[in-house]
């Protein structure tokens, strides 16, 4: 079967000249619509297909996404693969700003949002998809090489804690984080990991660090503006390592 590239999130390729036979396609599947329409294409003769998960102005808080959609719109639209790019803060020293991580491991902290496609099971068919190996090993592996090769810095683990959001973590909250063992924080990829794993959509995320969250005192905390700023800023190096994994993959 050839591959179908999902990428989720703003990672700028939608908005640039990369795309052979551009279209957009809208998916409503039984559980609701998408954040986005589809933009679907090719790129190097891939067929990738991109999904922005707030929406394309960014309109939908993280807590209001519906990430069943967005997780099964990618799989009616026959992708085989989902790339997730995101904004995280650094919730260690040694994740700087501006530093890239793969994620490998989550802690679920989000409160109040559907992250199972199971809402009920057949008699003797119970669900219970195993999680110890959170994100797809292959896909890492791809987005790791992808950064080596353009030499950007980067953390080849990382365990990122979703939060429920809009807001953000007291402080109290982000050093009890650190004391859980994460090493970065957001809003979204949890979500996204599991639904993925019960679609049975290998799935692997790429985050880049805007801030320091607000366990770290001699800096600012984190503020929606900061986090904007910087992650424009990473738009063309965060573009560059989607467009080197989708011709890896």
């Amino acid at each position: 079967m050839k591959n179908k590239i999902g990428i989720i999130g703003g990672s700028g390729l939608g908005k640039l000249n990369l795309f052979k036979n551009y279209k957009e396609i809208t998916i409503n599947s039984e559980y609701g619509s998408a954040s986005s329409p589809l933009i679907c294409g090719t790129i190097d003769d891939v067929e990738v297909v991109i999904l922005a998960r707030h929406g394309r102005e960014h309109t939908i808080p993280p807590s209001q996404v519906n990430y069943r959609a967005n997780i099964m719109a990618l799989k009616e639209a026959g992708c085989t693969h989902i790339i997730a790019t995101t904004a995280c803060g650094s919730l260690r020293e040694e994740i700087m700003m501006g530093d890239y991580v793969i994620l490998d491991q989550f802690i679920d902290f989000a409160k109040n949002r559907k992250n199972t496609f199971f809402e009920k099971f057949e008699p003797g068919e119970a669900k219970h998809e195993p999680m110890a190996d959170s994100f797809d090993e292959y896909l890492r592996g791809i987005l790791i090489k992808a950064a080596a090769a353009l030499n950007v810095k980067f953390h080849k683990t990382g365990t990122v804690i979703t939060i429920e959001g809009p807001r953000f973590s007291s402080r109290a909250e982000s050093k009890m984080f650190r004391m859980w063992g994460g090493d970065v924080i957001n809003m979204t990829v949890a979500t996204e990991t599991i639904l993925a794993k019960e679609a049975h959509i290998p799935y692997a995320a790429i985050a880049l660090s805007t801030d320091y969250d607000c366990w770290k005192e001699d800096v600012e905390s984190v503020s929606w503006e900061a986090v904007f700023e910087n992650f424009n800023k990473s738009l063309p190096v965060m573009t560059d390592i989607l467009l080197k994994a989708i011709k890896l993959i």
